[in-house]
């Protein structure tokens, strides 16, 4: 018998999905439904960039905030535009944000050359050693190997020293097992509780002297990009777990403390997920509704080229960017843009061409001022039953 038999019982290598409820299944099959709609949404190429930088942000910046890192969203976003500037004290912290960007991009560029992707020990190290690259550490950890001394977490203390080795080995050899092979169209709800099953595994091991949480969250994102979920989705888990943290811990230490029951933390991390694609996809439908607005807008003014043509296409445009009716008077002042066409420009001038938009039912007038006619274009408007109460 080997020590983590006695003291870590729970890790068995096996998940009885038969206790799993309906609404998990419900939920996987939304998460493969809403991955397959993103990767196939067609997207101008800056707008496409947009969301990748975003959730690139988003996903590092979680990835490294739950072992501490205080920087920023937006801080992130600039250091990975190349615009951040920090003092000494706090460039470890950029450090930190360097080597998951390195992880995630090797990951991707093995997808890209058409390389194996299969968990194997030798891969876990590498993403310990990248995600500890030119960090201080203690005398007693090496990036890349696994511990030889004991570790507490929390209240947790991770497997013995000297099974990690072993046990990393069989948590390969599981993963990779037919247990874990998709059936033909079920690939990335497969992929989708592979990843985050290897994730709480790995957290319950805790094989190396630091680094195990981004590792955890390293071998997830490779798990799931592999599979064919886009990359923005792929950093959705570790944004779910940053955002929650909390509940985050309780659900990994509630895992070990009933004997291994996973069912309950995969129900977290989906719901986690489901919740994430769903803000995702309305951030890109927000994207394609505002293109194909824009498209609708020029075509409306077709071959018109007059100042006053152009004039009144700029006004539309400019207050289609607003989330709520303009007065007429502070019309001119919502862009620069405006502001410059209509400096030299009467009241008469701005109320004959709003009329002109009325007109062309690219704009509507409410008592709170002028919004853009957006919902024109969406195919499908719900219809709105009146109730008893609102007639009477």
């Amino acid at each position: 018998m080997r020590t983590f038999e006695r003291t870590h019982p729970w890790i068995r290598f096996s998940v009885d999905l038969r206790k799993a409820p309906e609404k998990l299944w419900i939920m996987l099959g939304e998460c493969q439904s809403k991955c397959e709609h993103i990767a196939g949404v067609p997207l101008r190429p800056d707008t496409a960039k947009q969301l990748h930088q975003l959730y690139l942000a988003k996903g590092i910046l979680a990835t490294t905030a739950i072992e501490g890192n205080t920087l920023s969203e937006q801080e992130v976003l600039q250091h990975l535009e190349g615009k951040l500037r920090l003092p000494p004290s706090r460039e470890y912290l950029v450090q930190e944000i360097d080597n998951i960007v390195a992880a995630c991009n090797w990951i991707t560029s093995r997808i890209q050359k058409g390389e194996s992707l299969g968990l194997d020990v030798g891969t876990i190290k590498e993403f310990d050693r990248l995600v500890l690259n030119k960090l201080n550490l203690p005398e007693d950890v090496a990036p890349g190997e696994i511990r030889t001394h004991p570790v507490v977490v929390a209240r947790y203390r991770g497997a013995p020293a000297e099974d990690c080795e072993h046990l990393l080995g069989r948590l390969c050899d599981w993963l990779n097992s037919e247990s874990f092979m998709a059936q033909q169209g079920m690939e990335i709800v497969y992929a989708i509780l592979k990843a985050m099953i290897a994730h709480l595994y790995l957290a319950w091991i805790h094989p190396f002297g630091d680094g195990n949480g981004r590792t955890a969250r390293l071998m997830e994102f490779q798990l799931l990009i592999g599979s064919g979920v886009p990359a923005p989705a792929a950093h959705l888990l570790s944004n779910h777990y940053n955002q929650t943290r909390t509940e985050y811990y309780r659900q990994l230490d509630r895992a070990s403390q009933t004997g291994g029951e996973a069912v309950p933390f995969l129900s977290y991390a989906v719901q986690g997920l489901l919740d994430g694609l769903k803000s995702q996809l309305e951030l890109i439908r927000g994207q394609q509704w505002d293109v194909a607005w824009r498209n609708y807008v020029h075509e409306a003014f077709g071959d018109k080229k007059a100042a006053c043509d152009i004039r009144r296409r700029h006004l539309a445009l400019e207050l289609s960017k607003q989330s709520d009716p303009v007065p007429m008077d502070k019309l001119p002042a919502i862009s620069p843009r405006l502001a410059t066409a209509y400096a030299q420009k009467t009241r008469k001038t701005l109320s004959r061409d709003l009329n002109e938009l009325l007109n062309m039912e690219l704009i509507v007038k409410e008592a709170a001022g002028f919004r853009a006619r957006k919902e024109l274009i969406l195919a499908f408007l719900p219809v709105k039953v009146e109730s008893a109460r609102g007639r009477a």
